[in-house]
This record gives structure tokens, C-alpha cells and sequence, in this order.
């Protein structure tokens, strides 16, 4: 069965950081490039949605907590 692919695109981080993210699920790993467009199957891209959404979650918290 074909897998259902998504376009993605991770911005470039900090000059220290990585330019890949690794992603792992079910056994199957996946090192995506930052600052490419780069074709994943659809459940990657969604596993890197769901992380954005966690980290700008705990963003507006850390923000309401210091104000």
C-alpha cells in the first residue's frame, strides 16, 4: 500500500542547533533537513504539527506565568 505523502518545511534553527529534527515512530526513523522542502509521509508530518502545537502551548504559558 502506497503511503500518503505531505510537503514539510522546518525552519532553519540558531546557528548552534541541529539542521535536521529526527523523527521515530513505530520503529520506522526519519531525519528531516531544516530549511528544505522535503516530502514525508503524511503521519511524519503530522507528529511535527503536533510538536509545534506543544511548543507554542508552552510558549503562551511560560508567557501568561511572567506576566
Amino acid at each position: 500500500m502506497q503511503e500518503k505523502m505531505k510537503t514539510v518545511l522546518i525552519p532553519r534553527g540558531r546557528k548552534n542547533e541541529e539542521n535536521f529534527v529526527l523523527v521515530s515512530v513505530n520503529g520506522r526513523n526519519f531525519k528531516i533537513m531544516k530549511g528544505v522542502e522535503v516530502q514525508v509521509p503524511e503521519f511524519v508530518a503530522q507528529v511535527l504539527e503536533n510538536a509545534r502545537m506543544m511548543e507554542d502551548d508552552a510558549r503562551s504559558y511560560v508567557d501568561r506565568m511572567a506576566n
